[in-house]
């Protein structure tokens, strides 16, 4: 395999890692789904949209996408229109710098979906 289907590889292997851990995260009083979409024109966003009893959704996603001489990966949940956590975005000239950055975020989200969704649960209230 050359290096540039390796690194292809590579991307679909964490864009299925990152969409599995975003997956895992669950509310048990909060309906939540899966979701993945291509951002053209060279861009993946994976990630799980919580529906809220008030009929807001949060989504808690992140994303990587090829520009110009290099991958930008992106994180954070929104409610709606606010973000209510924004990872800084970051650029990196190699893949490799971008995929570990994407695992990085994934965690991230993931680890404050349960702290954010009950804070927005509360306000309901």
């Amino acid at each position: 395999m050359d290096g540039e289907s390796l690194a292809a590889a590579n991307l679909l292997v964490a864009l299925s890692r990152a969409a599995g851990i975003l997956a895992e995260s669950r509310h048990p009083f909060v309906r939540s789904a899966p979701f993945s979409y291509l951002m053209p024109p060279a861009g993946a966003r994976v990630g799980t949209l919580f529906l809220l009893p008030d009929g807001r959704e949060v989504a808690f996603h992140v994303s990587i996408a090829a520009t110009d001489g290099g991958f930008r990966v992106e994180g954070g949940v929104t409610a709606e229109a606010d973000d209510l956590m924004t990872l800084p975005p970051e650029t990196f000239a190699e893949i490799e710098d971008a995929l570990t950055v994407l695992d990085d975020y994934a965690g991230e989200v993931a680890q404050a979906a349960g702290r954010l969704i009950d804070r927005l649960l509360d306000a309901i209230v």
